[in-house]
């Protein structure tokens, strides 16, 4: 069993079997999925599994904060299973691919005049450039 489905299991969250094809969707290899993607992905393992399960299940999962939603300026939201680590998001502004980028200093602050009276509780960096791929198709 994978360790995000133990954890699931660890807080007695009911693994029926469309849930757990969406939480399997996320093991193995990291990478940023749209709610299309995990949808087919679910539906390789479970073929009736609807829209709205994986929809229902991602916004679950987000709430009890096993995935990480990311919103890209352009794009479908896409969902994050590292969870576990601190770290921020380098985006492709020309194929819109996302990479995890190891958080390795504090998270910038801000002042108590500019957060005018905001508590803040958390810091997100999104870094925004073009990837190899894009940069040697931007240049040809």
């Amino acid at each position: 069993m994978t360790e995000l489905l133990v954890r699931l299991r660890d807080r007695d969250w009911r693994l029926s079997a469309q849930r757990r094809a969406v939480a399997e969707v996320f093991v193995g290899e990291h990478v940023h999925l749209t709610p299309e993607q995990v949808h087919d992905l679910a539906q390789e393992r479970l073929p009736e599994i609807s829209r709205a399960t994986v929809y229902n299940t991602l916004n679950e999962l987000v709430a009890m904060g096993e995935l990480r939603l990311v919103e890209v300026a352009e794009g479908p939201k896409r969902y994050d299973p590292n969870v576990t680590e601190a770290h921020d998001h380098l985006v492709c502004e020309g194929c819109q691919a996302i990479r995890d980028v190891p958080r390795t200093a504090p998270p910038p602050t801000i002042t108590e005049d500019v957060r005018g009276g905001f508590l803040v509780t958390d810091t997100e960096v999104t870094y925004r450039g073009l990837c190899h791929a894009c940069v040697s198709r931007h240049r040809a």
